[in-house]
C-alpha cells in the first residue's frame, strides 16, 4: 500500500506523472534532444572501436549493399554528397573503406568494406542495441512498438512535406 502525503492523499515516491503535462509546442526540442542523446551514447559506445559518429550508418549501408558509390551512400543516409565525400576518405585512411573503379564502368568508383570494416558490423550493432536498451529502459514492448511507428510517421511525414509543399509561397 502507498504512503500518504500529508495531505492524507497517496503520493508515488518521488516520481512524477506527466502525461498531460506535455503539448505539441514540446515535440522539436523532445525529439532533437532525444535523438541528440541517442546519437552521444552510440559514439560513446563506438570510440573503442575508432568509428565516429556517421560512419556506423556507412559500414551498415555497405553491409547490406557492398560496392556503392559515394553519391548512393549520400542518399541513402540523407547527407550531402561531399559530407560523404569526406567521411569516406576519413574511414578509407581508418582502413574501413576502400575505393575501387567498377568494373563495367572504370569512370565510376564504388566504395567497398575492407576486413576491418566488416568485422566492425557487430560492434555497431551490439552498440546500437546496448543504446536502444538504455533509451528503452522501463517500457514495455507495446510501448517501444508504438514508440517506433509513431516516430517512423513523424520521419514519413517530414520527409514528404519536403517535397510537396513546394508552392513557392511563405
Amino acid at each position: 500500500m502507498g504512503k500518504k502525503n500529508k495531505d492524507g492523499k497517496k503520493g508515488k515516491s518521488g516520481k512524477k506523472k506527466d502525461h498531460g503535462d506535455y503539448t505539441l509546442a514540446d515535440l522539436s526540442l523532445a525529439l532533437t534532444q532525444a535523438a541528440r542523446s541517442m546519437r552521444t551514447v552510440l559514439t560513446r559506445n563506438l570510440t573503442a572501436s575508432g568509428l565516429y559518429a556517421g560512419q556506423d550508418g556507412v559500414i551498415l549501408a555497405l553491409a547490406e549493399s557492398d560496392g556503392l558509390p559515394a553519391g548512393t551512400l549520400a542518399q541513402k543516409l540523407g547527407v550531402k554528397a561531399p559530407t560523404m565525400t569526406r567521411t569516406i576518405g576519413r574511414m578509407e585512411a581508418q582502413g574501413f573503406v576502400e575505393r575501387r573503379p567498377d568494373a563495367g564502368d572504370a569512370r565510376l568508383t564504388k566504395v567497398y568494406l575492407t576486413e576491418a570494416g566488416r568485422n566492425s558490423v557487430t560492434e555497431i550493432t551490439s552498440s546500437a542495441a546496448a543504446c536502444d536498451e538504455l533509451a528503452t529502459r522501463g517500457f514495455s514492448e507495446k510501448d517501444i512498438r508504438s514508440l517506433v511507428r509513431l516516430l517512423k510517421a513523424i520521419d514519413g511525414n517530414l520527409q514528404a512535406g519536403d517535397h510537396s509543399e513546394d508552392d513557392g509561397e511563405f
